[in-house]
């Protein structure tokens, strides 16, 4: 991913810290490689609980999609409790269910707790874009609050979202009053800067070259090696070949957002007068919401291919505009692209590789909780409370059909597939 797309987020940091470059030998209890969501949540809460942690990011802190993201804090995962239950059993779908209430309430406290700027606001609406999606949402809303006794969702008709959005554009709408968005470059940025804070060592414009593992792991960059006791990646969408076991698990996919400039107040309050956040029910989501400065954040579209195109702009304005053609005379003031990364079930995959190597990623457009709270969960498992990790141990994440080198094609035809049926009735 180029730095040349310039986004939003990056514009209106308020909280950068120059981290230095990694030169010379370190030792250190924990080596973390990613300086993202996961990374600067371990080495906030490793270094809370009293070990030495040294972190490396290849490029800047946020740099990957933990800053260029939608910002979006929900409860949930891609799979259903109920497909959970039947592939893992009822308790560990109730672990896994409860895991996701507590990633978005580890988002909350941290912002809270380390006063974090980053405009957190409440409010997540799932909309229902075609007719036929609206039976499953009408069970999703049903399924949780009379099997899983959560009451913090609610059904909303049609008419109840057009109030919330000024849009007669949706079906009905999954209504998380709990949930949350947040500028993402800022929160990571505030995680990075507590850990730092706390006594970790944060690196950046350190990759990562190659890595040794064993009783005492060593990992090299180009100007210096960390020496350490416990190893973690958390690289996500970035990993590239520099865990191969790890790699086979994931495809990394790219999204795309845009940011208006400064809506008029009364356009603000008509569209999104709660100032919520939204996404929609189709396989290539739309996800939107209002900023602090009250521009439109739109993110649409992805690809599969290592380039980004031409004129992002262009290319997401038209999904927005489906919804809001009224915003076609507002000028696109950013246009930005990130990476991500997918797992075959689209579930997380967080897991011990050997007794001190542990690797977390493939949070598919859950990360800003799951990762955060991934980070949370390795640093409890270094500290010997496995529990948490264990819950994610038990989901099934195998490799891509061919690995690296042939996961594309077969998963890009499916996925296109899909994105294709997003276009008719």
């Amino acid at each position: 991913m180029s730095q040349a797309t310039s986004s939003y987020y990056q514009a209106t940091a308020t909280v950068r810290h120059q981290f230095p470059q990694l030169i010379g030998a370190q030792q250190a209890d924990v080596c973390i490689i990613g300086g993202g969501y996961t990374g600067t949540s371990a080495a906030l809460h490793l270094a809370e609980a009293g070990f030495s942690v040294t972190l490396l990011e290849a490029n800047d802190i946020g740099w990957g999609a933990s800053g260029r993201n939608g910002g979006q804090v929900c409860q949930g995962h891609n799979m259903s409790h109920a497909e959970l239950s039947k592939q893992l059993g009822k308790d560990a779908a109730d672990a896994l269910w409860q895991a996701s209430l507590d990633s978005v309430d580890l988002v909350k406290d941290l912002v809270h707790r380390l006063q974090i700027d980053c405009d957190l606001t409440p409010g997540v609406l799932h909309v229902a874009y075609k007719k036929r999606h609206l039976e499953d949402v009408k069970h999703a809303v049903d399924y949780k609050q009379k099997v899983l006794n959560y009451d913090g969702v609610t059904f909303l008709s049609a008419a109840e979202v057009a109030d919330k959005l000024g849009t007669g554009r949706y079906f009905g709408g999954e209504w998380y009053q709990e949930g949350a968005h947040l500028h993402p470059l800022n929160f990571v940025l505030g995680l990075a800067n507590a850990a730092q804070a706390q006594g970790a060592k944060i690196y950046q414009q350190s990759r990562v070259m190659s890595y040794q593992t064993g009783r005492k792991p060593v990992v090299y960059t180009d100007q210096g090696q960390v020496h350490c006791r416990y190893l973690i990646f958390a690289c996500n969408g970035y990993l590239g070949h520099l865990n191969e076991p790890a790699a086979r698990k994931i495809m990394p996919i790219n999204n795309f957002i845009i940011a208006t400039e400064p809506l008029p107040e009364e356009i603000a309050d008509r569209i999104n007068p709660e100032r919520i956040a939204v996404a929609d029910s189709k396989f290539v989501v739309n996800y939107y919401r209002l900023s602090s400065d009250r521009r439109m954040l739109w993110g649409g579209g992805e690809n599969y291919s290592p380039r980004f195109p031409k004129d992002i702009a262009s290319f997401v304005k038209k999904h927005m505009l489906e919804t809001y053609p009224e915003l076609g005379r507002f000028n696109i003031d950013y246009a930005w692209g990130g990476t991500l990364a997918i797992t075959l079930n689209r579930m997380p995959y967080i897991a011990r590789q050997q007794d001190n190597v542990y690797v977390a990623q493939g949070y598919s457009g859950h990360g800003v909780a799951l990762a955060t709270y991934a980070g949370a969960c390795l640093a409890q498992a270094i500290k010997g409370q496995e529990a948490d990790l264990q819950t994610f141990e038990r989901i099934r994440c195998k490799d891509f059909p061919g690995g690296t080198l042939l996961r594309w094609p077969g998963q890009v035809a499916g996925m296109l597939y899909y994105s294709m049926l997003d276009r008719l009735p």
